[in-house]
């Protein structure tokens, strides 16, 4: 699916849209293997911690994963500091998780 007809098919941006269920968090995780499952506020979130060894490449990270998100329609948590960017991924609309934060996720992974 080109990132384009992504953000034409947000379904995960609007409200009422499914959360994962238990079992595809755990089936769906496995593909995503370097990704935490963490609450935050009381919302299911994807977690990942990403390390470099300055700033610039921090920050140039944090652009390819924002670029991402725009082009997406969805966005994640981002926390860029020295060194290190951690992003987090859920849908806001529905306060948790859908099938597209896993394949933000991946698609995360893949900017690296």
């Amino acid at each position: 699916m080109e990132n384009h007809e992504l953000a034409q098919k947000c379904e995960a941006c609007r409200a009422g849209a499914p959360q994962v269920s238990d079992e595809e968090l755990a089936e769906l995780i496995r593909a995503i293997p370097d990704w935490t499952p963490v609450v935050v506020d009381g919302v299911l979130q994807l977690q990942r911690v990403y390390e470099f060894s300055n700033f610039a490449l921090a920050w140039a990270m944090c652009d390819r994963v924002a670029a991402l998100a725009e082009e997406a329609g969805h966005h994640p948590a981002l926390l860029l500091e020295w060194g290190r960017l951690q992003v987090n991924w859920w849908s806001h609309k529905i306060r948790g998780l859908h099938r597209l934060d896993f394949e933000l996720a991946a698609r995360t992974d893949a900017l690296r």
